[in-house]
């Protein structure tokens, strides 16, 4: 018989994943699928990878309408040759918060998470005050993740629980190219 734990008293957490290793937003839709399996509603937004094919797309259409699932940006600014200027990143990066305060505050989600908002902040595509505002937001029993790398200190500051990830070694400065259900 399989035990399951109660906690005494609920509450909404917010979690922040980040730093230069890899495995923030693999971490981030293992609590996804953990919450599905409470059955908790999940949303996710992702700000940044739009422009480049991962499994989890494909992998959490499967798992919808429980998980919702949205990709507003248009890949990583200013890297890997991304062909938009700021000015579309940021125009992109500002419907996904107000796309992730309309989600936040329905209501509708256990569990909400921002992919990438991190790595926005950093590059000035979403402003601090707009981020904290998100998480300020947040409902008391509702848990949201924020990830990406270059986490605010005033972002970790208001999480409950913060992990960094730290590169010790990748394949990729091997060259070893990125490989399908590990890298994306």
């Amino acid at each position: 018989m399989t035990t399951i734990l109660e906690p005494k008293q609920k509450v909404g957490l917010i979690v922040v994943l980040t730093g230069n290793g890899k495995g923030k937003t693999t971490s981030a839709m293992g609590m996804a699928l953990r919450a599905v399996g409470h059955k908790m509603k999940v949303c996710i937004i992702q700000y940044m990878k739009g422009d480049m094919y991962s499994g989890e797309m494909d992998g959490l259409k499967q798992i919808s309408p429980i998980v919702e699932f949205h990709v507003t940006g248009k890949g990583f600014c200013g890297i890997q040759g991304n062909p938009y200027p700021f000015e579309e990143h940021r125009a992109n990066a500002q419907d996904a918060v107000r796309l992730s305060k309309e989600k936040i505050t329905s209501g509708a989600y256990d569990l909400v998470i921002l992919d990438e908002i991190n790595n926005a902040l950093h590059l000035g595509l979403v402003d601090l005050e707009q981020v904290l505002d998100l998480l300020d937001g947040k409902p008391a029993l509702m848990h949201l993740i924020v990830t990406g790398r270059d986490a605010h200190p005033e972002v970790t500051d208001r999480a409950d629980t913060v992990t960094e990830m730290r590169e010790i070694k990748h394949g990729y400065r091997q060259g070893i190219e990125p490989q399908k259900g590990i890298d994306y």
